[in-house]
């Protein structure tokens, strides 16, 4: 048996993908109350913040990103959380990562899991997303010119084409009600 073979049969991987403020940290509320285990790529930035003691202001989140990127490669973050991933995997039938950014990430992950992988990207216009994003109250969080310049770093990073090649999408430009119902049946559907 190849290892590709055992890890689908230990379970599958879901990445969410989103432009900021489309919903992938709701979704990943959402899919969590079922049991599912979430791992944040975000989380993973924000604890780099931290560790180096920097001011949290709407840039720095970016910046650090950017920085690892530069200094350990576009699939710095991907392999960083591969390994925790895999642990989850010997005892959970689904692991969802929240907030794959770009194309060197998704091709860490689908080589890692192969068809035991799939993409999901939740979609919401931009003027939809500065106005979440504007009551959400997170620190990385900026005024419309940061909003802006976050969109196009992140596009940089292949974002946009990894939202247009999903496996699967949710539309979020929705009530929240109306959106959590739409993650919801997504989960069953792919949990059947």
């Amino acid at each position: 048996m190849s290892v590709g073979q055992r890890r689908t049969n230990m379970g599958r991987v879901v990445a969410v993908c989103g432009m900021p403020g489309s919903g992938k940290g709701e979704f990943a509320a959402v899919i969590a109350q079922q049991g599912v285990p979430v791992l944040s790529m975000g989380d993973m930035v924000r604890a780099e913040v931290r560790r180096q003691a920097l001011e949290e202001t709407p840039g720095i989140f970016g910046e650090i990103a950017a920085q690892l990127r530069a200094e350990h490669g576009e699939d710095v973050l991907a392999v960083r959380l591969a390994d925790a991933v895999d642990a989850l995997l010997v005892e959970h039938s689904i692991v969802l990562i929240e907030g794959m950014r770009g194309t060197a990430e998704r091709t860490v992950f689908h080589g890692r899991w192969s068809d035991a992988f799939a993409s999901l990207a939740v979609d919401a216009s931009q003027d939809v997303r500065f106005m979440r994003i504007q009551h959400r109250g997170r620190s990385e969080d900026g005024d419309r010119d940061a909003f802006e310049v976050r969109d196009a770093r992140e596009i940089g990073w292949g974002l946009d084409q990894i939202i247009k090649e999903a496996d699967h999408l949710i539309d979020n430009n929705q009530d929240l009600e109306s959106f959590r119902a739409a993650c919801q049946n997504w989960y069953l559907d792919f949990e059947a």
